[in-house]
This record gives C-alpha cells, sequence and structure tokens, in this order.
C-alpha cells in the first residue's frame, strides 16, 4: 500500500514537473515585426532571453548598431544573454572573428569588438592583416599566445560553424538577430534604420519578458 502511494506521488511530481516546463516554452503573444524561423523551437525559460546577434567586423551597419546595445539590454537588466556569431560576407576574412573569439575566450570579447570596428571603420586599417590583429591583440594585451593561436587557426571552426548556422538560419544580412530560439529580426524590416530596429528588438523582448 505504502509502495503504492509513493508511485502515485513520483508520477505527480513528474506530470507536475513536465507541465511547468511546457508553461516555460509556450511563445507568448509576441509583437513587433520578425519572421519566425522554421523547424526551430522557441526557448524561454521564464528569466532570461538569448539573443544571437550574427555580425560582420566590416559591416558599417553592425558598427552603427553597436550604440544601441547598452540600450536594449539597459531595459532589461540582467534579462538578457547576448551571444555574438560572427561572419563574414564575400571577400571579407574569417580572422578578424577567429580574434574576437580567441579574445572572448580570454575575457576581453567586448574589447576586441571595439577595437576590431575602430580598426576597420574608424582608422581604415584592413583587419584581414594579420599583423594588423597582432598589433590590435597586443593593445589589448592578449600576449604571445593569441598572435601564436590565431595564426595556427585555433577558432577557424567555430568560424566556419557560425557560418554553417548562418546559412541554415537563411541569415542575408547583418545585424540579424535571433531572439530566444526562433525569431528572426534585422534592419531590413525598419528600411536600415538603426533608431526604428533597436525600437522594434525592445518590442519584441518586451513581449516575451513581460508576458504573464
Amino acid at each position: 500500500m505504502k509502495l503504492n502511494k509513493i508511485i502515485a506521488v513520483l508520477i505527480f511530481v513528474l506530470m507536475a514537473s513536465i507541465f511547468l516546463s511546457a508553461c516555460t516554452s509556450e511563445k507568448p503573444s509576441i509583437k513587433g515585426t520578425y519572421t519566425e524561423l522554421p523547424g526551430e523551437k522557441f526557448k524561454f525559460d521564464g528569466k532570461t532571453v538569448e539573443v544571437m546577434e550574427f555580425l560582420s567586423f566590416y559591416c558599417h551597419t553592425c558598427y552603427n548598431f553597436e550604440s544601441s546595445i547598452p540600450v536594449i539590454k539597459g531595459n532589461f537588466p540582467k534579462k538578457i544573454k547576448w551571444k555574438i556569431i560572427p561572419i563574414y560576407w564575400g571577400k571579407g576574412s574569417p580572422k578578424p572573428g577567429e580574434a574576437y573569439l580567441l579574445a572572448e575566450e580570454a575575457g576581453k570579447g567586448k574589447e576586441m569588438k571595439k577595437a576590431l570596428f575602430d580598426a576597420q571603420m574608424v582608422q581604415k586599417r584592413d583587419i584581414g592583416n594579420m599583423e594588423v590583429l597582432e598589433s590590435i591583440g597586443t593593445k589589448l594585451g592578449l600576449g604571445p599566445d593569441f598572435s601564436s593561436r590565431l595564426k595556427a587557426g585555433d577558432k577557424t571552426g567555430e568560424v566556419q560553424k557560425g557560418m554553417d548556422m548562418a546559412k541554415a538560419y537563411n541569415v542575408d544580412e547583418t545585424p540579424t538577430l535571433i531572439i530566444a530560439g526562433n525569431i528572426m529580426v534585422n534592419p531590413h524590416s525598419d528600411d536600415h534604420n538603426i533608431d526604428a530596429f533597436r525600437g522594434n528588438v525592445i518590442t519584441i523582448l518586451k513581449s516575451i519578458l513581460q508576458s504573464p
């Protein structure tokens, strides 16, 4: 008799867990302009939302969007997990993306991101050039290990993985954001107006984070 009660309690706990899990992953009514990715699941644990940003360090729009990111995060303190996926287009080089990933691993991703954009967009340097990247690494205090790993292509596979993800998601411009696993948005729907794009992203995130 006691065994039956224990089994009944365990079944109840299991069913409750499944129900709560379903509730937290259920997609709320989302406002804003976006595209749902076919075959990809909506992911939200009820606390934080992951935002994947596909960017190119050669992209002027990505550079212009940089100042909007702290504003977006500031609307939802500690509720946004922002992940950078560096890609490149055409004759661009994968090396800036590799340099970023190496710096991120060393805890200096934010600094490298800023330095790469500054070198490309402001200083007009060739960030596909190894000497330029090594000089940036030196200024950031990354040391000889950074240079040797960059030359060896330690992060080549990770950059390629990002390229493959971009292809699978049909990412055709940068920046492109993937929010909560299956909500894709880019500046195209806002005529590449960065202020409007920022507002659209905030609207989408509010729909998710402030849902009942």
